[in-house]
């Protein structure tokens, strides 16, 4: 069964941006006013880094994004039975 799970979901006046898992795979999900953006990747890593280069995202967005990335990673490796 293939099923999705949402590592992280971040919200500002800007936009969203979503970290999303499924079938080992990483779906990076952002959006914005007049903007929407999806993509797949082979690990966290890599859609962070590729979040980097989308041309709509604020960067008030883009920080915030990265440190709830980072918040939940060591949410994560602190209890690994929270997956």
């Amino acid at each position: 069964m293939n099923v999705t799970r949402h590592f992280s979901d971040t919200r500002t006046d800007q936009g969203r941006v979503r970290f999303l898992l499924a079938s080992g795979r990483v779906c990076l999900m952002a959006e914005g006013p007049g903007w929407t953006h999806r993509s797949a990747h082979d690990s966290l890593p890599e859609a962070a880094t590729f979040l980097a280069v989308l041309p709509h995202l604020g960067g008030q967005l883009y920080v915030q994004a990265l440190d709830e990335l980072e918040h939940q990673l060591e949410f994560e490796s602190s209890y690994p039975g929270a997956a």
